[in-house]
């Protein structure tokens, strides 16, 4: 699919300059950077849905420990 970004002056000069410095082009260093963004977002959703379960597996324990 293809799409239009549409980058403020400094974005897109701070994109050409990491591009340049990875020897890779913007579009590489762009789409590196999105799919960086969906992972890390995901692995912040599984953590939080661990220690949701965790502090319900444990309320017991967790509040006898804060007495």
């Amino acid at each position: 699919m293809a799409m239009t970004l549409r980058l403020t002056d400094e974005e897109s000069e701070a994109l050409r300059a990491q591009a340049e410095r990875e020897g890779r082009s913007m579009q590489e260093v762009a789409r590196a950077a999105v799919r960086q963004y969906i992972e890390m977002d995901a692995h912040r959703d599984r953590v939080r849905a661990s220690a949701t379960a965790g502090a319900h597996r444990y309320a017991d324990a967790l509040r006898r420990l804060g007495e």
